[in-house]
């Protein structure tokens, strides 16, 4: 064999003896080699940095906005409530400690303000998430125009909150003109002091958030009830069970996680109760009626802060529903568990 013979028969050897070459360096797709540390790996690095940091940058305005919005004032309220702080001289404010707190504990106001605000929390969120239930139950069978009704109960939720209140209070007014008060008359009932009685305020305030919830929850409970096999239902039928028997121990040992949810948001939105009550009471509407008959927590925290303009006891207030909502989560949480385990 010649040697024009043997360096056809091995070109990689032939390749490996030219001049120039580095012996251990990468080959690209024309043969030609990238060095250690050259553009290849510093593109790999950046490609790596790109996707390790690239959530982060897409996530970054949200904790952005949250501090601005949320962490920051939460914070400072927290310091507010450790302090003398009117809101004619925010300079002017001198450390108090747990002073706010005391006095919060010792009013009688403060206490009155959380009585209403369970009062009325329970009132509105028993019959609105029974109510919520039942019209779920009624949509999940196939109906006409189901898409129609679906629209038609999330309508109350897209109201306004001071449009709703406004025509509650007409209807609530305590003359005979009011619808109540005309219905009750045709009923042989004597008329209602809707806005200076004590049950019967709460029992308007609560009217407004069972009419603007409603809906809502019945979607929530519809979109679960969806999301259960039929075969459940499939079973117990065969096993002779009726629409109320299936209800009772398929569709609601089904939907005990999403009942859980509902509670709790809306006993959130039950302890931040303020625009209905507000607005229902009109000129009185701060402190609740002339009698602070339905002056909920949220009431009281805005009429001291900025009524009264005592923000150190309006910030010890608002810390004070925090610690409250933290009792309902922490109860949420050991309830959810137990409902796991259960299961």
């Amino acid at each position: 064999m010649t040697s024009s013979d043997q360096a056809l028969a091995h070109p990689a050897s032939s390749a490996e003896a030219a001049p120039g070459s580095q012996p251990g360096a990468a080959r690209g797709a024309h043969g030609r080699g990238t060095p250690p540390g050259g553009p290849g790996s510093w593109r790999s690095r950046l490609y790596r940095w790109d996707m390790k940091a690239s959530p982060y940058a897409f996530i970054a305005p949200f904790f952005v906005i949250f501090g601005a919005f949320s962490l920051v004032p939460l914070l400072y309220t927290a310091w507010y409530s450790l302090h003398h702080v009117q809101l004619s001289d925010l300079d002017g404010q001198s450390w108090a400690g747990l002073e706010n707190y005391k006095q919060l504990l010792s009013s009688e106001f403060f206490w009155n303000a959380l009585e209403n605000t369970f009062t009325i929390g329970l009132i509105s969120t028993v019959p609105q998430l029974a109510a919520a239930l039942w019209l779920a139950h009624l949509l999940n069978f196939r109906l006409r125009g189901s898409t129609v009704w679906r629209v038609v109960m999330l309508t109350p939720y897209a109201t306004s909150v001071a449009a709703a209140t406004l025509v509650f209070a007409l209807l609530f007014s305590p003359e005979k003109n009011g619808i109540v008060n005309w219905v009750l008359d045709l009923l042989g009932q004597k008329p209602v002091n809707w806005h200076e009685s004590d049950w019967g305020s709460q029992l308007a305030v609560s009217s407004i958030v069972i009419w603007r919830w409603t809906g809502y929850n019945a979607l929530i409970y519809l979109a679960a009830m969806q999301a259960i096999p039929a075969d459940l239902y499939e079973s117990a039928a065969i096993d002779g069970a009726n629409r109320w028997q299936q209800f009772r121990h398929v569709t609601i040992p089904m939907l005990r996680p999403t009942i859980l949810f509902t509670v709790v948001v809306s006993t959130i939105g039950a302890t931040q109760l303020f625009g209905e009550p507000l607005l229902f009471g009109g000129v009185s509407g701060s402190k609740g009626g002339s009698e602070h008959q339905f002056q909920t927590l949220g009431l009281y925290m805005y009429d001291q802060g900025f009524i009264i303009g005592n923000l150190g006891k309006a910030s010890a207030i608002a810390w004070t529903m925090l610690l409250l909502l933290l009792v309902v989560a922490a109860l949420n949480l050991l309830v959810s568990r137990r409902l796991r385990k259960a299961q």
